[in-house]
């Protein structure tokens, strides 16, 4: 596992999304885009990032951007949230935690005061090529997507 820092390209990957069908990251190239990892769909911090970039796709969209979010749930939580929290971007399961492994999301997390091993909240931006230009890694839910259209320049 490596570090994602800028200027390294993305590793590629190829996931089921919520309904099952195929995601291939190559498939996106010549679009930016934005993947983030997040612990386990269905829980309040996750649903709120979800919700979050939910709402802020029109914008990120508007700016050449896509979204793909990331998880080691299994398709039928994946379809419940999308559903549920009416999203247009596509969830996407990782379970055997191959990609989060590649992107070094997967690991030892400080977890209430206590070391365990975990998914580490993450968010990653590519260019239209692939490459890294903004890896966030131990994110927290709350305010990140205000912090990232900051760091991205976009309209609030």
């Amino acid at each position: 596992m490596t570090h994602l820092e800028p200027g390294m390209t993305a590793p590629d990957f190829t996931l089921p999304d919520q309904y099952g069908r195929p995601v291939s990251l190559a498939d996106l190239r010549g679009r930016k885009v934005i993947v983030y990892f997040y612990p386990e769909a269905l829980t309040s911090a996750c649903q709120q990032q979800a919700c979050d970039f939910r709402d802020r796709l029109p914008d990120l969209s508007q700016h050449g951007y896509a979204v793909l979010g990331i998880s080691r749930d299994p398709l039928e939580r994946l379809a419940r949230a999308h559903e549920q929290d009416g999203l247009t971007f596509p969830l996407l399961s990782d379970e055997d935690l191959a990609v989060h492994r590649a992107w070094d999301t997967f690991g030892e997390k400080n977890s209430y005061g206590r070391i365990v091993q975990g998914v580490r909240r993450s968010t990653f931006v590519l260019d239209e090529q692939g490459i890294v230009t903004h890896a966030f890694y131990n994110t927290r839910a709350k305010g990140h997507l205000e912090m990232l259209g900051k760091r991205l320049g976009l309209s609030s």
